[in-house]
C-alpha cells in the first residue's frame, strides 16, 4: 500500500514542487512449501505461494489507488500487525521428523532419534539449533546446482533491488508519474504476476522443468529493466509491466530447485540461505544503483540518459540469466564424511 505513495510524499517532503530530487532517491536508498509437497510438485507450489502474495500486493495496491495518502501508512501498519497475529495464532510449524527420508534426499545434518543416538552422535547439529557460517558455506559446497543457484539469486535479487530503488523516481523525473498513475502501473504488474503463478506457472512447470522455466524468467525480467531503462513514451512502462507474467517464474523455480538438493531436515535452512543471500543483495544493491540514479536524473549528469541506472540493473540481471542457463539436473552430493556419520548415528 505504501510503495505508490512514498514517492510523492518524499518528493513532497524534500524537494516541493518539483519531480526531480537526488535528495529524495538518496533516502529511499518459504520454509512449509518444501516440507509438505512432493518434489514433482514444488514449483507449482511455490508459485501457487507466490501468486497469493502477489494477490496480496494487488489488492494494497488497489487500495492505495483510491485511500487518501494520509490514511496509507496508518492502514497499512494496521494490516500488517493483523498478519502477524495471525500468523502467530494459526499458522503451525512444519514437522520435519515425520518427513520421509530416501537415498536421494538425507539430511546435511542428521538429526538423532533417541537419547542412545544423541549420546553416540556429539557432533550432530541439534534441530532448535541456529546454523553457523560454517554450515551454509558447507550447504552451498554440497552442490555444484546450489551454488549456481545462490549467485543467480545474489545477482537477480541486485537488479530487481535496484530496479526498485529508481523506477519511481525515473518516472516521475521523465514522465511527470504521481501516486495514481504509479498504483495503476503497479495493478497491471501485480495482476499479471498473480495470474501468472497462480495458473500459468503450475501448468508450464511439470511439462519443461524449473531450470529452463527459471531461464525464462530472467530472460523476461532482463527485458522487462531494459524496456524501462529505453522507455521514450510514457506507454512504455506499462507495456514492460506485462513482462511481469514471465519474469515472476524466477523467485519460485530458484526455490524448488533447491529444495531439491537437501534432505527434508535442511529445508528450512537452505530456503533460509537463499532468503539471505537475497537479502543481502538487496542491501548492497543501493549503495551502488542509488547514487547512479541521483547522478543521473540531476542537472549535473554526464550525459542525458535518465534510464542508466535502470540499464545497469538490467545488465545484473542479464548476468544471472547467464548462469542460470548453465544449471542441469543434477542428485544431491553428499560428502562421504556426513554420509559416514549419517550411518554411525542410525546403529
Amino acid at each position: 500500500m505504501v510503495i505508490p505513495a512514498i514517492t510523492d510524499v518524499t518528493m513532497a517532503a524534500l524537494c516541493p514542487g518539483r519531480d526531480q530530487c537526488s535528495l529524495a532517491v538518496y533516502l529511499s536508498g518459504f520454509h512449509q512449501a518444501a516440507d509438505k509437497v512432493a518434489e514433482g510438485q514444488r514449483a507449482s507450489a511455490f508459485g501457487i505461494l507466490a501468486g497469493i502474495s502477489a494477490a496480496g500486493f494487488v489488492s494494497g495496491t488497489l487500495t492505495a489507488r483510491f485511500l487518501p495518502t494520509s490514511y496509507t501508512f496508518q492502514v497499512s501498519a494496521a494490516v500488517a500487525v493483523l498478519a502477524v497475529v495471525y500468523m502467530r495464532l494459526f499458522l503451525v510449524e512444519s514437522n520435519c521428523e515425520v518427513a520421509l527420508v530416501d537415498e536421494f534426499s538425507q539430511p546435511l545434518h542428521p538429526t538423532p532419534t533417541s537419547d542412545v543416538d544423541s549420546a553416540n552422535s556429539p557432533n550432530l547439529l541439534p534441530i532448535k539449533k541456529f546454523p553457523s557460517l560454517r554450515d551454509m558455506i558447507w550447504l552451498l559446497r554440497s552442490s555444484l546446482t546450489l551454488l549456481r543457484a545462490t549467485l543467480v539469486t545474489f545477482f537477480g535479487s541486485a537488479g530487481e533491488s535496484g530496479l526498485h530503488a529508481a523506477i519511481l523516481y525515473f518516472l516521475k523525473a521523465k514522465f511527470h508519474f504521481n501516486k495514481d498513475q504509479f498504483a495503476d502501473l503497479l495493478l497491471i504488474s501485480g495482476i499479471a504476476g498473480a495470474f501468472s503463478q497462480l495458473f500459468v506457472m503450475p501448468s508450464l512447470a511439470p511439462v519443461i522443468g524449473e531450470e529452463k522455466l527459471l531461464s525464462v524468467g530472467l530472460l523476461a525480467s532482463c527485458a522487462h529493466v531494459f524496456l524501462y531503462s529505453i522507455a521514450w513514451a510514457s506507454w512504455v512502462p506499462y507495456f514492460s509491466a506485462m513482462l511481469i507474467v514471465m519474469s515472476v517464474f524466477v523467485n519460485p523455480c530458484i526455490r524448488s530447485t533447491v529444495s531439491k538438493k537437501v534432505g527434508p531436515f535442511e529445508q528450512g535452512k537452505a530456503q533460509g540461505c537463499i532468503t539471505g543471500i537475497s537479502s543481502f543483495a538487496s542491501i548492497i544493491s543501493p549503495f551502488v544503483f542509488t547514487p547512479l540514479t541521483a547522478l543521473f536524473l540531476s542537472e549535473h549528469a554526464p550525459f542525458d540518459f535518465k534510464g542508466f541506472s535502470i540499464m545497469c540493473c538490467g545488465f545484473a540481471t542479464l548476468l544471472a540469466f547467464t548462469l542460470s542457463i548453465t544449471m542441469r539436473e543434477t542428485l544431491p552430493v553428499l560428502s562421504k564424511s556426513v554420509i559416514s556419520d549419517s550411518r554411525q548415528g542410525q546403529v
